[in-house]
């Protein structure tokens, strides 16, 4: 990223909080009312006095925890049953119907559940997290492995490879990308609902934290709470990225505006389109493949 962008990013950020503590200094009331919110230096403040307490940092650590485990469990769990359901008609008939069912409940519409189901809160919490990051993880990787074409595939099998072969050397290579906007959707969806189920039934966390302060009219806390979410849901959703880019970083990539043509190619996908190119040359060209349905 150029420094031009970096600069116009802080720019858009410090233009907002410039707006904001303008119309709480002054108390501004039009339509809606700014008189009793807290201005940009009291949260300041408040920040800053937050910071010097093992509260605010334990409340930190509960809530990071919570969305570690609960997020890694949708990642793990949710590959695989989206690639099972795509690529088996068995997982597709006794899987599919289920989610399709379950899906559409709000992860935070669980907590009853949870607090029936399971034995303490705590893992009550990271289990509104693991759902509410699961689907997304799995209609993302159902969708990415369903609309990989089957030449590659069918090249491996013709070479003497097996499923195993295939699923790791076609299947999910080739699903990174559709894998990894999952991830990107289920970390954000993550801390909406870890920071609600925390509010409603949590005794730590920033979510828990948060509610406290609404509950005492602490405002400035209530915003505290408020932007410790915002970055660190910033900071796990940009650290899924980043690692999703590093992971593909054998993709071609897009030039900047202006170049001479739409995509580059990255050394190593280069080097494989050439091997792939004189492969080609010196075999017959194999017969049309039609689309495949799922194997049993």
């Amino acid at each position: 990223m150029s420094a031009g962008r970096r600069l116009l990013r802080v720019a858009s950020l410090a233009a907002a909080l410039g707006v904001w503590q303008l119309l709480t200094a002054l108390d501004v009331t039009l339509w809606l009312r700014f008189e009793q919110f807290p201005t940009v230096g009291e949260v300041a403040s408040a920040l800053a006095d937050r910071l010097g307490t093992d509260v605010y940092w334990q409340d930190l650590g509960s809530s990071l925890r919570r969305i570690v485990v609960g997020f890694l469990l949708a990642a793990v769990l949710g590959v695989a049953a989206g690639t099972a359901v795509a690529r088996s008609r068995w997982a597709a008939d006794l899987l599919g119907p289920l989610v399709e069912v379950v899906r559409p409940v709000p992860a935070i519409a669980l907590v009853p559940v949870a607090i029936l189901l399971l034995p303490t809160t705590e893992q009550g919490i990271v289990f509104i997290t693991f759902t509410a990051a699961f689907f997304p993880v799995l209609v993302s990787t159902r969708h990415a492995v369903a609309a990989l074409g089957p030449v590659w595939e069918e090249a491996v099998l013709t070479m003497g490879g097996g499923r195993l072969r295939v699923l790791f050397s076609v299947v999910l290579p080739g699903s990174l990308p559709g894998i990894f906007g999952g991830l990107s959707v289920g970390i954000g969806v993550s801390w909406i609902c870890v920071i609600s189920a925390e509010m409603i039934s949590g005794e730590y966390g920033v979510g828990y934290r948060t509610w406290q302060d609404y509950t005492v009219v602490d405002y400035p806390g209530v915003f505290v709470g408020m932007a410790t979410i915002g970055v660190l849901g910033w900071l796990t959703s940009t650290a899924v990225e980043v690692l999703g880019r590093r992971v593909t970083a054998w993709l071609p990539r897009p030039v900047a505006r202006g170049a001479a043509g739409p995509v580059r190619a990255t050394s190593g996908a280069a080097s494989a389109a050439s091997a792939f190119r004189r492969t080609s040359a010196a075999s017959p060209s194999p017969a049309p493949l039609g689309e495949k349905e799922p194997v049993s």
